[in-house]
């Protein structure tokens, strides 16, 4: 029997963990994923040569550090950084955000290191 369709709601999603830095797959979309993310602090510096990345703030403020200028979006705003481009995720504060990105794809991109962390599907 078939499952009935429900939404995903992005408030309860979103409470239901607290680590930071770590995607939580909410949703599938053909062959991307649409993720959550709870940021404080600064990540790493990295790029992502085969695909663009969009960042969405739900809540807080999110810096967009780029090298030739940064990006500081306020909920409700967006901003896609174009594949190759390096830049940096900074948060001065707890930001919630929705990514949308190609399935697979890693969080530190062409960097590595131990901030790496492979998306965990989270459940209806």
């Amino acid at each position: 029997m078939p499952r009935k369709p429900v939404p995903v709601n992005i408030a309860e999603k979103l409470a239901g963990f607290s680590e930071l830095w770590s995607q939580k797959t909410v949703a599938v979309l053909n062959d991307y994923e649409v993720k959550l993310a709870k940021l404080h602090g600064e990540f790493v510096w990295h790029s992502h040569e085969d695909t663009d990345e969009l960042f969405l703030v739900i809540s807080g403020r999110l810096t967009i550090q780029l090298r030739d200028g940064d990006v500081v979006l306020d909920p409700g705003e967006l901003f896609v950084v174009p594949r190759g481009v390096e830049h940096c995720p900074l948060a001065d504060e707890e930001t919630a955000i929705l990514l949308f990105e190609p399935t697979g794809t890693m969080n530190t991109g062409d960097a590595g290191g131990p901030m790496t962390k492979a998306a965990e599907l989270v459940s209806s």
